[in-house]
């Protein structure tokens, strides 16, 4: 009996051993990506309200209005205000009171409110589709005391929006490898359609884009309300995500790939098979006139389908890129008009770039032989990509940074500066891959396996180019069709014949990639494109961090919220000393103040009182009150406590507003003798 060795493992089975490694580095990408994002910080911000926060205001206000630094979506509950016991003091009517640049609304009190500290909660959707919410609260009179918890969830973040966070990257990951896949096939690699790597990359990409809209659909309620997931079920509040601007992209881009479906069955089909029956080098057989007239007719044919699916690929991913800029941050702020089809250009370039280098790893590590043009294709488009992404990605940063100080100033602008020298990084690795590119173009389109002569038994076997993929043999069991038909010709056992068959069909496809990995042009590609693969899961991630941060334009403007003037001594408490005299015995002395931190907002406030010998002096009564002339706000009393020989303090002492206040000290030394001394002081 005859030992037979075992069969080699096919091609296939080969391939399929690296994908793993694939998965694990696509997988690190992702973990990277959501590892680097936080909650996402919406790109709209509270900058003024009125009263202030902390503020102490003598009368009841018949309003309370809130400005913001861009757009916002209000509903019935937006704005609530509760008194000291809880109870909603508020007529619940929003009021817009918008004009020009000026983006404000309120809400309206009822009369007659008495004195107290007052809660302000308010939710709403920034119009770049974040949801923001804050709290805070003012007096009337004096301050209280008060049993109303300041929410401690911060608007949109929780489960809920960890898993909104999740869908919306899972959708850019599917939009990017979708849009760059098929780019590929059709501008660098089209006898790529007919290969089922490529078609699985293409397929999973879009069922990822699609499942992440879907997710983000149903959860855009909970995640811009109350963070509830149990309110994916209500209807009704469906129904009003549907009426906003985002739940409108959100559908519009549902449409669009649906449509999509259509064109990747027509690309996966007609014209897979098209590419997979044309000639090599797209040699047309003419060996009588008939047949060269319907090798012209079938050419214009498939000249005609391209170009169909060229128009239709690049309208889905416009349409789809569109539901993007429409919806988020360059629908909103400066130059919107602009900013909207720079940022569909954007993402259109992200995705040629990193799609397709994601369709050529996957054509590297899976794909015996690659068309060495393909390749240099995609090159050339690569770097068109860099080139259109760090243009639009500039005008988008400096619409975001608004001065050259926020790029130093802020965690914006640093990001913006690491994430630039990535993207040098990440230019310098293309270039090596450029190189490379050229230095396999230039090689002899010679395979080094055509130095084996064939085996005898395969008559006619084609010895494999490694430029070009070969029909000869299929790309599913790796079977020449020359091997199978010379063993279906041996006598003798059908098996034995099939076995041997399959043994040579295994050793040529061995040869065949033993030669694709001695080329150093293209394993040194293979290289080159990891590295660049790393550098940009890199700027993926820093891109992350990039859209979870607030731009310096409304740093800037949170920070004239805060007060523009800086206290009297910067991080310190403001201390002043003012000598009296009331005039009687023992009336001469100074008193020593001490307005701790000396902002807006609650202060700590301490008086001592000397005598002029340096001794503490115990009067019989301190009083002191708060005037800010330029706003006509005050006098604010403040009344000290006795908290020592000479000493007394206030706690809680309210300063609604940043400007120059006058300090009036009453001191009192007898039944009869008091005066009254005063200071102005700038309060930030």
């Amino acid at each position: 009996m005859t030992a037979t060795a075992p069969a080699p493992p096919p091609a296939r089975v080969r391939a399929a051993a690296v994908l793993p490694r694939l998965a694990l580095v696509l997988a690190a990408l992702l973990a990277l990506l959501f590892a680097a994002a936080g909650p996402a910080s919406a790109h709209a911000a509270l900058t003024a309200s009125d009263p202030g926060e902390g503020a102490v205001v003598a009368t009841a206000p018949a309003q309370v209005t809130l400005s913001f630094s861009e757009k916002v979506a209000l509903g019935e509950d937006s704005i609530r205000v509760l008194d000291p016991r809880g109870k909603r003091v508020d007529t619940g009517e929003i009021r817009d009171m918008c004009s020009g640049s000026t983006i404000r609304y309120g809400t309206a009190l009822h009369p007659g409110l008495p004195d107290g500290t007052y809660t302000v909660a308010w939710q709403a959707v920034s119009a770049d589709s974040h949801p923001i919410a804050g709290a805070f609260t003012f007096s009337i009179g004096a301050p209280s005391e008060t049993t109303v918890a300041l929410p401690e969830r911060q608007a949109g973040g929780g489960p809920v929006g960890a898993a909104y966070g999740l869908a919306r990257y899972a959708a850019y990951a599917g939009f990017t490898v979708l849009v760059g896949a098929c780019a590929f096939i059709l501008a660098c690699w089209r006898r790529g359609a007919a290969v089922r790597p490529m078609q699985k990359l293409v397929l999973r990409a879009w069922v990822v884009l699609t499942a992440a809209t879907l997710a983000m659909l149903v959860l855009r309620h909970p995640y811009t309300g109350s963070g509830n997931f149990a309110d994916v079920f209500d209807l009704a509040g469906l129904k009003a995500v549907l009426a906003t601007k985002t739940g409108a992209a959100l559908v519009s881009r549902l449409l669009l790939l649906g449509a999509a479906a259509l064109f990747i069955a027509v690309l996966f089909g007609a014209f897979a098979r098209r590419q997979a029956t044309a000639p090599e080098g797209g040699a047309v057989a003419a060996e009588t006139a008939a047949d060269e007239q319907d090798g012209k007719e079938d050419s214009r044919d498939a000249a005609d389908l391209f170009f169909g699916l060229a128009v239709a690929g690049s309208v889905f991913a416009a349409g789809i890129a569109a539901t993007w800029a429409l919806s988020e941050h360059a629908s909103t702020g400066l130059q919107n008009g602009i900013a909207m089809p720079v940022d569909v250009l954007h993402l259109l370039a992200a995705a040629a770039w990193l799609g397709g280098l994601t369709a050529l790893l996957v054509a590297l590590y899976t794909v015996p032989e690659v068309e060495r043009e393909a390749v240099r294709r995609f090159s050339r488009i690569a770097f068109a990509g860099v080139v259109v992404l760090v243009a639009t990605g500039a005008y988008q940063s400096w619409r975001q940074l608004g001065s050259w100080q926020a790029l130093t100033g802020t965690s914006y602008g640093r990001l913006l500066i690491i994430k630039g020298a990535l993207v040098a990084v990440l230019v310098g690795v293309a270039y090596l891959s450029r190189r490379w590119t050229a230095r396999l173009g230039e090689a002899p389109a010679v395979d080094a396996a055509a130095d084996v002569p064939a085996p005898a038994a395969v008559p006619g076997a084609v010895a494999a180019v490694p430029g070009a993929v070969s029909r000869e043999t299929s790309t599913e069991t790796g079977v020449s069709r020359e091997t199978s038909t010379a063993a279906a010709d041996v006598p003798g056992d059908p098996e034995r014949a099939a076995q041997l068959a399959r043994q040579r069909a295994a050793r040529e496809n061995a040869l065949r990639r033993q030669a694709r990995d001695a080329d150093p042009a293209r394993a040194g590609l293979r290289r080159s494109v990891l590295a660049e693969a790393a550098v940009a899961v890199a700027v993926l991630a820093v891109t992350t961090v990039l859209t979870s941060t607030e731009p310096g334009r409304v740093v800037a403007q949170e920070a004239g919220r805060n007060g523009a003037s800086a206290p009297a001594v910067p991080n310190r408490a403001v201390k002043i000393t003012l000598p009296f005299d009331t005039g009687g015995v023992n009336g001469k002395g100074s008193v020593r103040l001490e307005l701790d931190p000396g902002r807006t907002g609650s202060n700590t406030l301490h008086v001592w009182a000397e005598s002029p010998d340096g001794a503490p002096l115990d009067l019989p009564e301190v009083k002191v009150a708060f005037t800010l002339p330029a706003k006509e706000v005050g006098p604010l009393p403040a009344s000290p406590d006795r908290a020592g020989p000479g000493h007394w303090s206030a706690p809680g002492v309210q300063l609604p507003l940043a400007g120059e206040w006058r300090i009036d000290v009453t001191v009192r030394t007898s039944e009869i003798d008091q005066t009254t001394v005063q200071k102005t002081v700038k309060i930030g």
